[in-house]
């Protein structure tokens, strides 16, 4: 019996370091494609904006709409739509859409708002549902076709775009007639909140600075990211395209996806960023952790049968695969950490496996140095030095934590169809000042199982020190601390919070003002596929 365990062990052992390397190779292919364009192309883009800033034609600036969809987030509203109103582009050209979901006193708080700017002489509105059916998707679907706007901007509720946002994005969505989409960076309003929020800034820069760009600067298929970009009206409409969905909990990788398939590209800049709200505890943090790695893998099983009988070159298909799986990383640890104690009884009980060992540890080794690599880099490319290095440990004992809650998610992604947007909550916290909020994330009991790992792989690294393989319990001691940080975290307490907003009565749906310049004959909402919760 103790055979089989250990020889079983082996052949996850070797599948799981072999599926993870691959992921690495991946990132590093990543980082040099993005070195080698990322000055020509960050050249042409400013040169294309700086021309659009000096012309300053602004009779000729298309008509923008802003989405702003919200749900029950009275601690950031107001900050966002101040921003959104303040933002540099023509009062007359600008329509701003408050896609309102909520069901507390947020009601009022925006109705405020809207009234007040509203009176000042802005085109603000607030749309609203009978129900949430599709969550943000479905709000989106409501409202897009409503929108004067040839071009649309969506924002989440925890961002505060920059006054130039706008003016710079349609200077190169109007350079490219076939962008469906123009994604900017996100940047960070708390970066410095605390050991969790530099963590999770580093890993987002790397993916904005890095990532993003190699993909949309070599022909690869890259995604928009929710928010802090804005659309082609056209390309949302577009029946190939088939509109917004909610059969996925990402659906802005979806239609991301869906509208280049059908023809069209994706712009992004790096120079052009939004700054957002970080997750400021454990729980919210491995909630978006959790609705992120879910949608990617329905997204996956929903898109790559269909990539797979495109078009694309056999690069841009093996990329996309990459790309929507790669959440999958974190089951491939968590085999790492369970299957590492037979291992060792593999190692010191025959000489069979022994070389294959070696090599599979070097490869281990190898690629869990790229990632540092990849993201120390990324602040390099940001004008910020190597700033990074010293926020590695802090990246990957998180990266390590957080693997237990996105493995699970990934798990519920390969047979939930759409499911219950949970949305991240925030607090208000910027830079210097941080805010307690009145929302929290349902707590559940995974940290328990984060818990009984951390234990597991420190006494899995005592047997490896034991046995003098101390290069080889590096690892574990590193998936003992993540583990156990990550459930320590994440364990339920009591905390002093501001009283939980009051739900309110939903009324029936606000009836939505057309703009009178809107064509009679708008189109339809597209389809909306979304599960009943």
């Amino acid at each position: 019996m103790q055979t089989i365990i250990v020889n079983s062990s082996f052949v996850l052992f070797l599948f799981a370091t072999i599926a993870a390397a691959g992921y690495g190779v991946h990132l590093a292919v990543l980082l040099v494609l993005f070195a080698r364009t990322q000055r020509t192309k960050r050249a042409e883009q400013a040169g294309i904006i700086d021309a659009f800033l000096a012309k300053d034609d602004r009779a000729s600036w298309p008509v923008v709409t802003t989405q702003l969809p919200v749900y029950n987030e009275s601690d950031v509203v107001h900050r966002l739509i101040d921003a959104v109103v303040a933002m540099d582009y023509p009062k007359e050209k600008h329509e701003i859409q408050v896609l309102d979901d909520s069901t507390d006193d947020c009601r009022s708080l925006i109705d405020g708002i809207v009234d007040r700017y509203a009176g000042e002489g802005y085109d603000i509105k607030v749309v609203r549902r009978s129900d949430r059916v599709g969550y943000k998707a479905g709000a989106l679907a409501y409202a897009t076709p409503k929108a004067r706007g040839e071009f649309l901007a969506i924002f989440d509720a925890d961002f505060q775009p920059p006054t130039e946002f706008l003016k710079k994005c349609i200077a190169l969505l109007q350079a490219n007639p076939n962008a469906a989409c123009m994604q900017g960076r996100w940047a960070h309003l708390n970066r410095d909140e605390s050991w969790l929020t530099r963590a999770q800034a580093l890993g987002i820069d790397g993916h904005f600075a890095i990532e993003q760009g190699a993909r949309a600067w070599n022909g690869l298929l890259m995604n928009f990211n929710g928010t802090a970009g804005i659309w082609r009206k056209a390309a949302i409409l577009d029946e190939k395209v088939g509109g917004w969905s909610a059969d996925t909990l990402t659906e802005d990788l979806d239609l991301s996806y869906r509208a280049q398939l059908a023809g069209w590209n994706i712009e992004y800049c790096v120079d052009v960023a939004c700054p957002a709200e970080l997750p400021g505890n454990a729980q919210a943090f491995k909630s978006q952790q959790r609705r992120w790695a879910t949608g990617s893998i329905q997204v996956a099983r929903k898109l790559l049968p269909r990539i797979w009988r495109s078009h694309l070159t056999i690069g841009q298909k093996v990329e996309a695969s990459l790309h929507l799986t790669h959440y999958a990383v974190a089951v491939f640890m968590l085999i790492l950490a369970v299957v590492a104690r037979p291992m060792l009884l593999l190692w010191l009980n025959g000489d069979t496996f022994r070389p294959w060992f070696f090599i599979v540890w070097a490869i281990v080794c190898v690629t869990a140095i790229i990632p540092s690599a990849v993201y120390s880099y990324a602040r390099f490319a940001l004008g910020e030095g190597w700033s990074g290095l010293r926020v590695i440990p802090s990246m990957l004992l998180l990266g390590v934590g957080i693997c237990v809650n996105n493995a699970f998610a990934v798990v519920r992604g390969l047979y939930l169809q759409g499911g219950e947007f949970v949305r991240t909550p925030k607090s208000g916290s910027v830079a210097g000042q941080r805010a307690e909020g009145h929302y929290r994330v349902t707590q559940g009991q995974l940290w328990l199982v984060e818990l009984f790992l951390g234990v597991y792989s420190l006494w899995t690294f005592k047997q490896y020190l034991d046995s003098s393989r101390y290069f080889f319990s590096i690892f574990l001691l590193l998936y003992g601390l993540g583990f156990l940080w990550m459930g320590i975290l994440s364990r339920p307490q009591r905390a002093k919070v501001k009283a939980p907003a009051e739900p309110v009565e939903v009324s029936p749906a606000t009836p939505v003002e057309v703009p009178v310049d809107a064509p009679v004959d708008a189109p339809a909402t597209p389809a909306l596929q979304a599960t009943s919760n």
